[in-house]
């Protein structure tokens, strides 16, 4: 009697542990709200997307999307967000960083993760940028050795820091690799105007430029009518935005180690206002320089070798890029 006592014991034991960890393991799973001024397909959007659904398909977390929500009305959908019971909002601040702020004030429960310039704000507010201007260096070295005229361009959305900070880490590179490099600087007043891109592309060809920096969509487009090449941003513009055989490489961001950085740390009750840079940059694999596939062969080998060396010396922390916010000026 004792024995079956005891097995029947064991038994129901047993159920209840696993009762119980099934449980645990579906509270693991956390609800993740992301709120998107522009459409999901714009590229900086499109990074902390796909890393959320990342997420999402790991089992990580339940997620949901708001998409071209103006600053006019985004207070309010953080706002509803935090009051459904998400655990996570993930979005931006530029433009409304006071009022996004006193979001995260009144849902103290809530963790908040924004793009944003300024510091991390109370318990529950952390920030991040995109700070890709390491590969953006490595971008400029290859630029600078495979110019013919010395005259690099770049066409901007607009003169803000994230931007400048690029611009002014491939000019460096650029000027690493070659010291008689000379830079035409445009911004076109939007972060999503092809056209005018193009447009302002087109001018830059014009007064001698044979390498662009596509910071922006629409670049590519004119790299390749005028026969020249370029270098992308943010997204593989290689492969994504018909860059075959014109887009030489690209300054990668990944946001998944960011993501599950905080996703974990929501998880254990952890959360923290904190600073995101490091995870956005190389050393953390929030960066990254794209493959060069076709032009694997055509890249100077002193080129790709002096990439490796300065890709090599960043992450070992021998190299650290100059972080520089202000507004690059053409140099001709």
């Amino acid at each position: 009697m004792m024995k079956k006592i005891t097995t029947l014991a064991l038994g129901l034991m047993l159920a209840l542990t696993l009762a119980m960890g099934a449980g645990s393991a579906r509270a693991q799973k956390i609800k993740v709200a992301g709120i998107y001024t522009q459409p999901i397909q714009q590229k900086w959007d499109a990074a902390l997307h796909r890393a959320l659904v990342a997420a999402q398909k790991a089992g990580e977390i339940d997620y949901v999307y708001s998409e071209k929500v103006p600053n006019t009305d985004y207070v309010r959908v953080m706002r509803e967000y935090a009051e459904s019971g998400v655990n996570l909002i993930v979005g931006e601040a530029f433009g409304i960083s006071r009022e996004a702020r006193k979001v995260a004030d009144d849902y103290p429960n809530v963790a908040f993760l924004m793009g944003d310039p300024g510091k991390p704000y109370g318990k529950n507010f952390s920030v991040f940028d995109n700070w890709i201007h390491e590969p953006a260096y490595l971008m400029g070295i290859l630029a600078g050795k495979m110019t013919k005229t010395n005259k690099i361009g770049m066409v901007g959305g607009y003169p803000i820091g994230e931007v400048n900070r690029l611009f002014n880490a491939f000019m460096d590179g650029a000027r690493a690799a070659n010291p008689k490099a000379q830079f035409k600087v445009s911004f076109i007043g939007s972060w999503y105007d092809p056209p005018k891109a193009k447009e302002f592309a087109f001018a830059q060809v014009e007064a001698g430029v044979d390498v662009l920096y596509a910071e922006r969509a629409g670049v590519v487009d004119a790299a390749r009518e005028k026969g020249i090449i370029a270098f992308g941003n943010v997204n593989d513009m290689n492969k994504e935005e018909n860059g075959k055989d014109v887009v030489v490489t690209s300054a990668l961001w990944h946001m998944e180690n960011a993501i599950n950085h905080a996703i974990s740390l929501v998880k254990a009750g952890k959360f923290k206002a904190e600073d995101y840079k490091e995870w956005t940059m190389m050393a953390k694999g929030g960066a990254s320089l794209a493959p060069y596939y076709e032009f694997e062969d055509r890249i100077p080998a002193d080129a790709k070798a002096m990439v490796e060396k300065a890709k090599a010396d960043i992450l070992a922390g021998k190299l650290v890029v100059k972080i520089n916010d202000n507004e690059p000026k053409s140099t001709f």
